[in-house]
C-alpha cells in the first residue's frame, strides 16, 4: 500500500501544439491533484521529423493557453529533456497522468506505463479519457490542417492558434 497520498502529478507531452484536448486533461487532472506539473518533452526525433514548434516556444503555449483558459489549480510549466520518471523525482511527483483518445492510445500509454514502472515502481500512471467531443483532437491533425490552410480556431485556444497561423 502506498505510504502517502498523491500530492503532485505531472502530464507529459510534446505539446505541437497544445489543444483544447490538452487543456481538457489539465483541467481533469487538476480535479484528481491539486498540483499539476505539465512536463513538455524535448522530443527533438518524434516520429522522425522532430517538431514544428522549439521547446522554448512548446512550453509558453503551454503557459499562455492554461492562462486563456483560466484554468483553476495549481499549474507549473516546465521543459522535460530527459527521462519521465527521473522528471518526477525531481519534482516530487507520485504520478503521472495521460489522456487517451483512442483505444491504439491506450495499447501504446500502458507499454510506456509499464516501462516506467520497471524503472521506478512507486510512480502511479493514471489514464483519462478524453471527453467525446474532444477525442479527434489532436496536434499532428492540428499541424496536417494548418498546413494546408484551414482553420483551426476550434482545436486550440487563441493564443495557439496565432502561433500555428505565423508557422504555417
Amino acid at each position: 500500500m502506498p505510504s502517502s497520498a498523491i500530492e503532485r502529478i505531472v502530464i507529459p507531452g510534446t505539446f505541437d501544439p497544445p489543444t483544447y484536448g490538452h487543456l481538457d486533461i489539465f483541467e481533469r487532472a487538476a480535479r484528481i491533484c491539486p498540483r499539476v506539473t505539465i512536463a513538455v518533452a524535448a522530443s527533438k526525433d518524434k516520429r522522425g521529423t522532430g517538431t514544428a514548434f522549439t521547446l522554448d516556444e512548446r512550453v509558453e503555449m503551454v503557459r499562455e493557453a492554461i492562462s486563456e483558459a483560466q484554468l483553476e489549480g495549481d499549474f507549473d510549466v516546465a521543459p522535460m529533456t530527459g527521462l519521465l520518471v527521473d522528471f518526477c523525482r525531481e519534482r516530487g511527483a507520485q504520478a503521472v497522468v495521460k489522456g487517451l483518445r483512442t483505444p491504439s492510445d491506450f495499447e501504446w500509454e500502458l507499454q510506456q506505463a509499464d516501462l516506467n514502472a520497471r524503472l521506478w515502481p512507486d510512480m502511479e500512471s493514471i489514464f483519462v479519457m478524453s471527453s467525446p467531443e474532444l477525442s479527434c483532437i489532436s496536434s499532428t491533425y492540428v499541424r496536417e490542417l494548418a498546413s494546408f490552410g484551414a482553420d483551426v480556431s476550434a482545436f486550440v485556444p487563441p493564443s495557439v492558434g496565432r502561433r500555428v497561423d505565423e508557422r504555417f
